[in-house]
């Protein structure tokens, strides 16, 4: 067995030698974030010319969703940082999935209660984006956003997830809660009132904003950050107007 106070010297020794081991040190070294200024990635070399342009923005942005979307390209093609202002011009972003579009804009739904609805309610000038990274492109709004109609809400929310239902009524957006405890209970409380096949309401407080675009910016990347930088404009006979925007 040996003697035990040789042992403990001897351990005392190597914990020494692991100490002074620039391996052994190095290991236990916190590792350095990332130096953002060194992080650089080079575009796509194809453009994006005037001329391969939809007459409307909202049927080039199909043409792009569905790139985006087409074998996983994108991780959630739908998802959106919608950028709003409260009435005394603070700001607040956040990301949020887009659930519909057509000729008339986009349509997110939400809490009536939450920041970015109270925003609109004082400001209805909205900016959306879609960081479509992976294949190097964005898609930049700006418009108006009003509520949609309670059809509309109700009709898509028919077509959510049962918890997904059950969440928009235990959810009050934005407000500041105790802890997650006291959401799961909630949450609990509404599954055994509504459980799995019984059909939920629509909250009162809950429903749809459609943006209607002023300005619809295709952003491409392109080599040497000389990227391609097309912007529709609505016209006030409802004709859209194209420029080209330097990078």
């Amino acid at each position: 067995m040996g003697n035990p106070s040789t042992r403990a010297a001897t351990v005392r020794q190597d914990d020494h030698v692991n100490d002074r081991d620039p391996a052994s040190q190095a290991s236990r070294l916190p590792v350095p974030a990332p130096d953002p200024a060194a992080m650089r990635e080079q575009y796509r070399a194809e453009g994006l010319d005037e001329s391969e342009l939809a007459g409307h923005p909202m049927k080039q942005f199909e043409r792009w969703f569905r790139q985006a979307a087409a074998e996983g390209a994108v991780f959630e093609p739908n998802a959106m940082v919608v950028s709003t202002a409260d009435a005394s011009g603070r700001t607040s972003s956040r990301t949020v999935l887009m659930k519909a579009y057509d000729e008339r804009g986009f349509v997110f739904y939400t809490n009536y209660g939450s920041r970015k609805a109270r925003d609109l309610a004082e400001n209805p000038y909205v900016s959306l984006l879609f960081p479509w990274h992976a294949i190097a492109r964005q898609v930049i709004v700006s418009g108006t956003a009003r509520r949609t109609g309670r059809d509309e809400t109700a009709a898509y929310f028919r077509t959510r997830p049962h918890g997904s239902q059950l969440g928009a009524w235990a959810s009050e957006q934005s407000s500041v809660i105790r802890s997650r405890a006291q959401l799961d209970v909630v949450y609990e409380e509404l599954h055994t009132r509504y459980p799995e096949g019984e059909q939920v309401p629509v909250p009162p407080h809950w429903g749809g904003f459609r943006v209607a675009p002023r300005t619809v910016e295709f952003w491409q990347g392109r080599e040497n950050r000389l990227h391609d930088r097309l912007r529709y404009v609505a016209e006030p006979d409802g004709s859209w107007r194209v420029e080209r925007l330097s990078p």
